[in-house]
């Protein structure tokens, strides 16, 4: 089908004047398979699979409206280690939205902001009227599938073979209604646990995949709820399913009349629920208003309190009217579900902290370091830094690159870990992968690998020992 132009449809948005459409986060168009990459400093031997990562990346010039980072399709990255060689892919995420943009060669969807949907004259009758799918926001591995996570939708299934996109997928029923971007895998059962916010009642559900893909529980609604609410991740322990519901509500009638549709609003606190994967009731605790986009982890005490570790920001920026910033900090807090009480302490004093990741083999458990992307004393304003907290000795070390460095993601070896992430140099905007001795991240890389192409900023990826 060729596709006509529609007098309705927005105008370009202008990459040249949006700062999430330039610099390190300018759109990647190129898809490249390269072997044998070059390496600085020395790539152990024995370390092998692949570190994956997603994120926001338009196919095409947007139009209408880009929001980062709801807005953009997915591309995910791929670095590959064998014997002390290392090899990179990347692929677009392949939405029916994403095939027919390529087919007509421009952008067809506006961004979710606009409101703006193509007619069937534009589209064909079966997609017109439809939204921009945007499976863009984290990728992960589980049963033999390897998903691009969206946000509150369906993933999409990729082959591991070479990133070429499956279609659609619901894990037997356990995401029927979608999923979050941030499933969590227990590492001692192999469940996958999930939640999704719908806006419509009952507006939360949580689901379990078992260890060998099938749907153990399908969504179950999770009582206690009276508004549409976003909740971007989630937290794990061996009896709980933790959900920090910040007030941040959808609000469609103000969207209607050309307001927002997410309206922050702190008059209602923060609610806690605690969901027993067993099926119990769910407790919930209430405190007052602050909003949490990522967790670290979170694990039960034989007192039958629950500790949550997690990064808390004063409010959500650009959903709200705030005259001052907010602000951000790495937060250890001490949860009793059985009587409603709530404490935090401050892990890192650091501010506007984010991305925090710990040992993966470690969720659900007692876990002693976290890691974060944040900002060094000597740092510019577009450079960021990689903390490390240990929480039990109470001390934190960080390592300046100099470039924009991505999420951290923890390695573990055969004899030894690791720590790993994307960076892109703002001044020549090269890429490059660092690997940092899990034990001594602040002495620098033990090995830098040069990328063939630039890889867009942010988002969420995982380490695959099995694939390479």
């Amino acid at each position: 089908m060729t596709a006509i132009s529609d007098p309705h449809s927005p105008a370009p948005v202008s990459l040249a004047d949006h700062p999430f459409l330039t610099g390190v986060y300018a759109p990647q168009r190129s898809e490249v398979d390269v072997d044998d990459l070059h390496v600085t400093g020395d790539l152990p031997s024995d370390l092998s699979g692949s570190y994956l990562r997603n994120g926001p990346n338009p196919r095409f010039d947007p139009i209408g409206s880009f929001v980062y980072p709801l807005d953009g399709d997915g591309m995910v990255h791929r670095i590959s280690f064998d014997h002390g060689h290392a090899s990179y892919s990347n692929r677009f995420v392949r939405t029916p939205m994403v095939v027919t943009e390529e087919a007509a060669g421009r952008a067809l969807w506006s961004g979710i902001t606009d409101g703006y949907t193509p007619p069937a004259e534009v589209v064909g009758d079966k997609l017109a009227g439809t939204v921009r799918q945007l499976p863009d926001i984290n990728v992960v591995h589980h049963a033999g599938r390897l998903m691009a996570m969206a946000e509150a939708d369906k993933p999409y299934r990729l082959d591991p073979a070479d990133l070429r996109t499956l279609g659609e997928e619901d894990c037997s029923g356990a995401m029927r209604v979608g999923s979050t971007a941030h499933p969590k895998i227990d590492p001692r059962t192999g469940e996958m646990v999930l939640f999704n916010y719908t806006l419509e009642a009952p507006y939360l559900t949580w689901s379990v995949v078992g260890a060998e893909g099938q749907a153990v529980r399908e969504p179950t609604a999770v009582d206690g709820l009276d508004d549409p609410v976003m909740i971007h991740d989630m937290a794990l322990t061996e009896r709980y399913v933790v959900l920090f519901v910040c007030p941040l509500i959808f609000d469609l009638a103000a969207a209607m009349t050309g307001g927002s549709l997410l309206s922050w609003r702190p008059d209602n606190g923060t609610r806690i629920a605690f969901i027993p994967r067993d099926g119990g009731t769910v407790r919930w605790i209430d405190t007052d208003a602050f909003w949490v986009w990522h967790f670290a982890n979170a694990f039960d005490n034989p007192d039958g309190t629950v500790t949550v570790d997690y990064v808390e920001w004063t409010y959500p920026s650009g959903f709200a009217d705030i005259a001052s910033p907010s602000t951000s900090g790495l937060i250890r807090a001490q949860c009793n579900p059985a009587t409603g009480t709530f404490g935090r302490t401050s892990v890192s004093a650091r501010a506007n902290l984010e991305f925090p990741r710990v040992d993966d083999r470690l969720l659900t458990l007692d876990h002693r370091r976290v890691a974060t992307v944040g900002k060094s004393d000597t740092d510019q304003a577009d450079l960021d830094s990689l903390w490390f907290h240990d929480l039990e000795s109470g001390t934190e070390v960080c390592w300046t690159p100099s470039v924009a460095i991505g999420e951290p993601i923890y390695i573990p070896g055969p004899h030894h870990d690791y720590w790993g992430a994307i960076g892109t140099d703002p001044d020549d905007m090269h890429s490059r992968f660092y690997l940092l001795d899990a034990d001594t991240p602040a002495d620098g890389p033990l090995a830098t690998i040069e990328l063939p192409i630039r890889v867009p900023a942010g988002l969420h990826g995982f380490w695959d020992p099995t694939a390479r």
